[in-house]
C-alpha cells in the first residue's frame, strides 16, 4: 500500500464531514434570528408630548404594527407600576411579538413617567384623553408605511381604552387581555364587600362610590380611603364610572380577540365570558393558570403577589402564541 494512502482516506473523510455538515450550517445559518430594532418615539398633542418605544423587526415589506395600551394607575410603557408591580409584561410581550414578524409601540400614559409633564396634575386626566391618545398614536402608526395593518392591545384598564378608541383609530383587530365587562364602580363595590371592612367604613365608601358615579366629587374623604378616593383622582374616576365595557365591546366592527386567565385575582373569567357574549363574534380563550400578569402562577396569594415584581417570570405561552396567531390569521 503507497505511503500517502492513509492521507488521503483521512482527507476524504474529512471532506465527506465537510459535505455533511454543510447542509446543517446552512440551515443553522437560515435560522438566525431576525434583527430586532428599538427605537423612541413621541406623539405631539395639543396637552403636551407622549414618549414611547418603537419596536420592529427587520422586514423588506410592510408587517403588522400592534400599539399597547397599558392597564391603571401609573403604569408606564412597561408594564411596570410603583404601587402594583415591576413585571416588564408589556416590554415583554412587545418583544416576544418581533420575534413573531410583528412591529409594537408601546408607551408611559400621560401623566405617568416620561409623559407626566404632559398632565402633571392628575385631576386633569380622564378616560376620554387617554382615548383620544390611543388614537393620535394610532394615527401615527397608520401614516407609516412599513406598517400594514394595526391591532389595538389593551391589558386590564388598558382594554377599555383600546376598546373605547378601536373605531376612530381604524383598527384593523383588537385584543383584550384581562379587561373587565362591567363599569368598574360596580367591580369596585364587589371587591370592597368582599374586603370585610368595618360595617361604617363600608357605608362610608358605597357613599363616595354613589356619589361618583352620580358626578359629583366628595371633598371629605377619610385618612384610610385617600388611597382609593383621594380629591385629586376622583375627576378621573367620574370619568372612569361612566363607561360600560360590555356595550362599547358589543359595537366593534373589527375582529376581536378576548384572553383571559383563570387565575387571574383581579379580573374573573366571568367578565371575559361577558364581553364574548356581547359580541359573539369575537373569540374567546381562557387560559389555564394564568394570573393578572399574564404569567403562569398558582392560585396562591403570596405566590400571586410576588409575580407581579417578578420580571424574570416568562409571559404566559398560550397568551403569546393565541396572540401572534390571531394577528397573522387577521393579516390584510
Amino acid at each position: 500500500m503507497p505511503l500517502f494512502q492513509p492521507f488521503m482516506n483521512s482527507a476524504h473523510n474529512m471532506l465527506r464531514v465537510v459535505l455533511l455538515m454543510l447542509p446543517l450550517l446552512a440551515g443553522l445559518a437560515h435560522a438566525a434570528p431576525t434583527p430586532i430594532s428599538q427605537r423612541p418615539v413621541t406623539l405631539q398633542t395639543d396637552q403636551g408630548e407622549l414618549f414611547g418605544t418603537l419596536v420592529a423587526p427587520q422586514s423588506s415589506k410592510p408587517i403588522p404594527v400592534a400599539l399597547l395600551i397599558a392597564g391603571s394607575g401609573p403604569t408606564d410603557r412597561d408594564g411596570n407600576n410603583p404601587g402594583g408591580g415591576n413585571n416588564d409584561g408589556l416590554r415583554k410581550l412587545a418583544y416576544v411579538l418581533a420575534k413573531h414578524g410583528i412591529a409594537s409601540l408601546r408607551y408611559d400614559k400621560r401623566g405617568v413617567a416620561k409623559s407626566q409633564p404632559a398632565t402633571p396634575d392628575e385631576r386633569n386626566l380622564s378616560v376620554e384623553r387617554y382615548v383620544a391618545d390611543a388614537v393620535g398614536w394610532s394615527q401615527q402608526l397608520k401614516a407609516d408605511q412599513r406598517f400594514n395593518q394595526l391591532i389595538l392591545i389593551g391589558h386590564s384598564e388598558g382594554a377599555l381604552i383600546a376598546t373605547l378608541a378601536a373605531p376612530d383609530a381604524k383598527a384593523d383587530a383588537l385584543i383584550s387581555i384581562a379587561g373587565s365587562a362591567r363599569p368598574i364602580d360596580q367591580v369596585l363595590r364587589e371587591q370592597l364587600s368582599e374586603r370585610r371592612l368595618a360595617p361604617q367604613q363600608l357605608a362610608v365608601s358605597m357613599h363616595i362610590l354613589d356619589a361618583l358615579k352620580a358626578g359629583h366629587t366628595i371633598a371629605n374623604v377619610p385618612a384610610d380611603m385617600q388611597g382609593l378616593f383621594r380629591p385629586s383622582v376622583q375627576p378621573y374616576l367620574i370619568s372612569l364610572f361612566r363607561q360600560d365595557p360590555a356595550k362599547a365591546f358589543a359595537q366593534l366592527q373589527m375582529p376581536a380577540l378576548i384572553l383571559q386567565g383563570n387565575h387571574d385575582i383581579q379580573v374573573d373569567v366571568a367578565d371575559a365570558l361577558m364581553l364574548k357574549e356581547a359580541n359573539p363574534n369575537a373569540q374567546l380563550a381562557l387560559i389555564e393558570g394564568m394570573n393578572h400578569a399574564m404569567r403562569i402562577v398558582p392560585l396562591d396569594l403570596k405566590a400571586q403577589l410576588a409575580s407581579y415584581n417578578n420580571p424574570k417570570l416568562p409571559l404566559s405561552r398560550m397568551l403569546t402564541d393565541k396572540i401572534s396567531q390571531f394577528i397573522q390569521n387577521n393579516r390584510t
